[in-house]
């Protein structure tokens, strides 16, 4: 069974930095390419960055410069470092990952960036 569990998520003031793990189960992990997408209130969820196995990266172009997404297969976490934060950051982060041609989901943790 596969389970996704994000942690992390705070409220941070504009200019901060958060650091948001991913602990996943059920998979083989190091053969996996894992995501974290975010939903903010009315938006669609949208991809923020992504990490194959091989450890290639991508990035919304809204992020890139500020964010890092990271693995340690030995820990089967995936890492989204978070600098520079701005209000429009705030959303709901979701950790991702496709198996058997399924998608699945974590339950989410909330990102707020505010003064």
């Amino acid at each position: 069974q596969v389970q996704l569990v994000e942690s992390g998520g705070a409220l941070v003031q504009p200019g901060g930095s958060l650091r948001l793990s991913c602990a996943a189960s059920g998979i083989i992990f190091s053969w996996k390419t894992l995501g974290w997408y975010r939903q903010a209130p009315g938006k669609q969820r949208e991809l923020v960055a992504r990490i194959s196995s091989g450890g290639s990266t991508n990035y919304a172009d809204s992020v890139k410069g500020r964010f890092t997404i990271s693995r340690d297969n030995a820990k089967n976490t995936v890492y989204l470092q978070m600098n520079s934060l701005k209000p429009d950051d705030t959303a709901v982060y979701y950790c991702n990952t496709n198996q058997n041609s399924r998608d699945y989901w974590g339950q989410g943790t909330q990102v707020t960036v505010s003064s």
